[in-house]
Formats: structure tokens, sequence, C-alpha cells
């Protein structure tokens, strides 16, 4: 029998740590995809699947969240959870036990995913499901959960594993029971944290029906910074954008400004109230958020610019991902291309990225920056100077 699911749990406590610089001060939730965040989109895919009760669990820098979503979105009530210490998703999901008594969602609070998606899920789901769990086909399934399947029933989760021979990934979308809250109350813990992945293993390891419904859309993720160029491309490549389409593939706010002279190469997003000066070239696959400037003649190829970014005239950025409030001054040069990036105390080979410029970076009139840069926050390179590596948040490059 099926049955209507009013609620949805979204995990959105999570820090991120591998996308330092940009979540120093930021959750993960709130980065941008394409231009707006991927929380954002998330919610969206909810409410228009049909979801009322919306619940999120916060943590790290929750008061940003709150803020940003408020206390109702779209007219539905949210209501927030605290995850005091980040630990695991089955913990995460136990914050909102008290407020849910019937079958509801949980949703990762860090991936897009569209409607339909969601509401796939919540139609195959029945009352005689444990869970019920979204799939896609993809070759990254080595990468996050693989999932394999017998006709429609989970017989295995696998995460991350060994080899690629898994093609079915795990999409983050449940469907579960209420009895869930006990499942992962009694789940072993593993390396001191409670896993939502767990607590279903050990249901398909008792014989309980968890059942595995393929769904088609966007699946998209970023677990690194160069992931945002990925994701923005992605979602541009599908259309899958707020803004309305002035042109195939050119999506321009209303409120946005874009000079007659200035060229738009598709696919691009234009975001509210951003303006763009003449013999401007912004894209392709580039993803302008609220209230960007970019003056004239400069150039913006392939990059993502978060809420308030200013680039001066003359200025090239290619491959390059902003923060909120970034500065590039007039005639300087973020080329692009690919780089060894270093994330902590691992080097990533050959990686397609401009710089990462966290929120209030500033890169000066005249200065270059080397692919594979990233600039922490309130950073800053002087004009005229040449910045490479990772630049720590509050200095200054003036070489």
């Amino acid at each position: 029998m099926f049955m209507r699911l009013d609620s949805a749990v979204v995990l959105a406590a999570g820090e991120g740590t591998r996308l330092r610089p940009l979540t120093k001060h930021r959750p993960k939730p709130l980065l941008p995809a394409a231009n707006r965040p991927i929380l954002v989109h998330i919610l969206d895919a909810l409410v228009d699947a049909g979801i009322d009760d919306l619940h999120l669990v916060v943590g790290y820098q929750r008061d940003r969240v709150q803020n940003y979503v408020g206390p109702t979105y779209r007219g539905r009530t949210v209501t927030y959870h605290a995850q005091e210490k980040q630990l695991g998703t089955g913990h995460a999901v136990l914050q909102a036990r008290d407020a849910i008594d019937a079958d509801f969602l949980v949703v990762n609070g860090d991936e897009v995913v569209t409607t339909e998606m969601v509401a796939s899920v919540m139609d195959a789901h029945t009352t005689a499901d444990a869970a019920t769990l979204g799939i896609v086909e993809s070759d990254r399934a080595a990468e996050y959960g693989a999932v394999r399947l017998d006709g429609d029933r989970v017989v295995e989760l696998v995460e991350r594993p060994a080899d690629d021979t898994y093609r079915l990934l795990n999409v983050g979308i449940y469907a579960c029971r209420p009895s869930l809250f006990a499942d992962v109350e009694a789940t072993t813990r593993r390396d001191g944290e409670l896993r939502l992945t767990d607590a279903i293993a050990e249901q398909i390891g008792a014989g309980n029906a968890v059942r595995g419904v393929q769904v088609e859309g966007l699946w998209s993720t970023a677990t690194y910074p160069w992931d945002l160029l990925t994701l923005a491309r992605d979602l541009l490549a599908v259309g899958h954008v707020a803004e309305p389409e002035r042109e195939r593939g050119v999506y321009v706010a209303e409120t946005a400004t874009v000079h007659p002279a200035a060229t738009l190469r598709s696919p691009v997003v234009v975001g509210p109230d951003a303006v763009i000066g003449p013999g401007t070239v912004v894209g392709p696959d580039a993803a302008l958020g609220q209230n960007v400037t970019v003056e004239s003649g400069a150039v913006v190829d392939g990059s993502v610019l978060d809420i308030d970014t200013h680039v001066g005239p003359n200025a090239t950025v290619v491959d390059a991902v902003t923060g909120q409030g970034v500065r590039v001054g007039a005639g300087a040069s973020i080329p692009g291309g690919e780089a060894d990036v270093r994330v902590g105390t691992t080097i990533h080979e050959h990686r397609r990225l401009g710089c990462i410029a966290a929120d209030r970076a500033t890169v000066g009139g005249g200065a270059t920056v080397a692919p594979g840069t990233l600039i922490g926050p309130d950073a800053s390179v002087a004009t005229g100077a040449h910045a490479s590596g990772v630049i720590p948040e509050g200095s200054e490059v003036r070489r």
C-alpha cells in the first residue's frame, strides 16, 4: 500500500572541510550551486514534490543557515534541530526524533537533487518497506555510496567500494518509517559515529524490505572546491536554474542589468541585481550570483561568482570560484587551466581550477593568480603582485 509523505529531514549540519577555504566561515549547504545555494535547490525540490513539513538539522555555522532560510520556506514551516557535535548522519537524523511520528523523507543537505527524483522515491515507498532509497546509474558510484539490487530490493550498500564494478549510486534520498530512529539508536557506532547507511544496512541484513528505486534527473555534489565548477556546468547543461531564459542557454534575472554591448556566451546565468558592463564577455559555463558586477572589458569564463563579487574593468577570470564580497581589480588576471591543488595535506593532480577566492578576498589591480591558488577569507593579493599556492586567511601577498 502506497502512502503520502508530508515531512522531510534535511541533513545540513556538516562543515565540508575539504571545501576550505570557502567553508571557513560558511556551511557547505550554503555554497553556490550555479547562482543559488545548494540548500535552496534541495528545499525547492522538496516543496515542489509536495513536502509541507520541513526539518533542518543544523550544526556548523548554524546561525547562518537559520538566518538564510528563516522560520518558513515558501509558506512551509521550517523546524530546526541542532546537532551540537557532528557524530554522523544517523546521529543527525536522531535530532528530529521527537518531532516526527509518521513515515518521512531524509535528504542529504549538500547534494543537488531534483523534484522528479524526490517524487519518485516518495511514490515508490509503501507501508511494507522499512526504507526506500533513490538510486541513479553513475560512473561515480565508486567515489560515494554504491548499491546492489535484486529486482527492486536493495541487497547491499557499499560505502566507497574499492573497485569500479558498481554502477548504482545512492543519491541520498531516503523514505523511512518512524521506527528508523530506534534502528539508528541500536546501530553499532563506527569511528565514533552513527551512520544512517549502517542502520539501513542492518535492516537489509535482518531481512527487512529495503526498496531501491532508480530515478532520473540531475544528481551532483561538491566534495572539493573545483567540484563547484562541475556542479555549475551540470546545472547549466540541463537548464536547472531559477532565472528566465533570454535565449537558448542564456538565463538572466529580470532585475539584472546587461549592457547591450556585452556578450553572454551560452550557457550562462546572471542572477538578480547583477550588472554586466559594456564590452564584457561572460560565459560559457559562467554563473553569476546576486549583485555581482562585471565592469567594462572584463572576461568571465567557466567561473562561479558568488553574491556581491566585483570584477574590475579589463580583468580576466577563468575557472574560478569566488565567495561573497570578493573583489578582483582592474586588469587582474586569473587565467585558469589545470594545476596540482593542495587540500589539507593531500595534493590533487591535474585539476581544472583557476583559483578559489573565499569571502571578502581581494585580488588587486594588475595582479596575477596562478592556476590552483586558494585564497583565504579576507586575504589580499596586492596591486601587481603574483599569487600561487595557499594564501592563508587575512594575509597579504605583496611579491
